[in-house]
């Protein structure tokens, strides 16, 4: 009885370990909200009937499978760049290894498509778009509109685009798009109008939404797991390794070149000639332009772009990747996991899960005190005809929001759902007073007192 009682003891505690382990945990579930995209010139919002974030986790003894139709809960679109596809059903099956483990050989490339996902169900794709340089022809290769490359699609290049700059005119406020109906993020999903330079126009018009609102004065959440099974933060971490030191932004450790022609990489090595540097084909059009330099610092990134940290979620500390930027909080090379993965890559898409697994039903509701540390900003305050709710955090759960007249009577009400960081409030009908924004999940609320004019 001693054995079987130990035996089922271990099972037991085994069992709790996998049930609260972050990769199982920290991915956003919905069963009934669905999302919406945005046509080019109109700013209402248009339901696609998908819905969105992830369907269900569940978990075996080596294994975490998470279902998603691969949507968010903010909206995708419009695409400016002539991109014909729309956010479409990816009816996808990611199977992560439970437990990671280090690559202890050669590193693996990142590859084109898929090489993580974020905790909303949503692509995580690398620095490349599938444009690169052809040497015999001077011209680039690859993508719509140019000649095939040479070797065809995969074979290895010299000079490789990088999509963020390439491609900027096509991401929307949310800083995705899709690839044949695949949308993805290629670097951190916070509203380009977030950021504390804008260098996009695009949430002029669309909300200023994504999957979470940067703050530098606290770490920044887990956002996504990579194919080795490593988990994604955003730009803030602890300054030291070891959880000390306070808040810092976690920097690149690749520079670019200073080089005017591409005869040679940064690191003196001889290949085919790309394009000189110019106004067109400027230091960083290409990957090949960056290269990593140790720093002295523990808030530099390694050649993967991560490091080994205690994280809020591993306080034990863990391998994981950060979605790097600049100080003005534009994206930065390479932006998220790359080029290279720190772990052996296991993980991917299967059409089925066949075997035996134990379905994650959790929440993701917060506490009182993460509730009342919620950094919410309302704005404009005065407001005379729009009145905008943004959350600077990861919504975990939906959020009630509610305009309150001085009565404590109910005007209207939004929700921000989990994922998604922004509601508005049109109030040019609403007569002029003091008023409060109410938000409220099922447990707690908190009121910011606005007035209208």
């Amino acid at each position: 009885m001693k054995n079987i009682a130990s035996t089922l003891g271990a099972l037991l505690i085994s069992t709790v370990s996998f049930a609260q382990t972050p990769i199982i945990t920290s991915w956003l579930q919905n069963t009934s909200i669905t999302g919406t995209y945005y046509m080019s010139g109109n700013s209402t919002a248009i339901s696609n009937g998908i819905v969105v974030n992830c369907q269900q986790v569940e978990y075996s003894t080596d294994w975490v499978y998470v279902t998603t139709h691969g949507v968010p809960s903010y909206p995708t679109g419009p695409f400016l760049d002539g991109n014909p596809s729309n956010a479409e059903d990816q009816a996808a099956i990611y199977q992560f290894p439970l437990v990671p483990t280090p690559n202890g050989g050669a590193a693996t490339e990142t590859t084109a498509g898929n090489i993580g996902v974020f905790i909303n169900g949503v692509s995580l794709f690398d620095y490349r778009d599938g444009v690169a340089w052809d040497p015999s022809t001077g011209a680039l290769c690859g993508g719509p509109g140019n000649a095939p490359c040479p070797g065809g699609p995969g074979a290895v290049q010299d000079w490789n685009r990088d999509a963020i700059p390439a491609e900027m005119a096509g991401f929307d406020c949310s800083k995705g798009h899709p690839a044949m109906g695949n949308y993805h993020h290629h670097q951190n999903p916070s509203a380009f109008k977030l950021d504390l330079n804008v260098i996009s126009t695009i949430c002029n018009l669309y909300d200023a939404d994504g999957l979470y609102g940067m703050d530098a004065l606290q770490h920044s959440p887990l956002i996504g797991f990579a194919y080795d099974g490593y988990p994604i933060y955003g730009a803030y971490g602890y300054a030291n390794a070891n959880g000390t030191g306070g808040i810092a932004r976690m920097k690149s450790g690749y520079e670019l070149a200073t080089y005017s022609v591409r005869t040679h990489y940064p690191n003196g090595t001889d290949v085919d000639d790309g394009p000189a540097v110019d106004a067109t084909y400027f230091l960083g059009y290409f990957r090949e332009d960056y290269q990593w330099v140790s720093q002295p610092t523990e808030d530099y990134l390694d050649e993967h772009n991560g490091r080994f940290s205690v994280t809020p979620e591993y306080p034990n500390g863990i391998y994981c990747y950060f979605a790097t930027v600049d100080d003005n909080w534009n994206s930065q090379y390479p932006y998220a996991v790359g080029p290279t993965f720190y772990g052996n890559v296991v993980a991917g898409t299967v059409n089925t899960v066949s075997e035996t697994t134990t379905i994650y039903d959790g929440t993701n509701s917060i506490n009182e005190a993460s509730f009342d540390a919620l950094n919410v900003q309302v704005f404009p305050n005065p407001a005379t005809d729009l009145i905008a709710v943004q959350v600077l955090d990861l919504v975990k759960e939906d959020l009630k929001v509610e305009l309150v007249d001085i009565s404590g009577k109910t005007v209207n009400e939004m929700y921000i759902h989990a994922g998604s960081t922004i509601a508005y409030f049109d109030v040019q009908s609403v007569y002029a007073g003091i008023y409060f924004i109410r938000i409220s999940n099922e447990a707690f609320n908190k009121m910011t007192k606005i007035i209208i004019e």
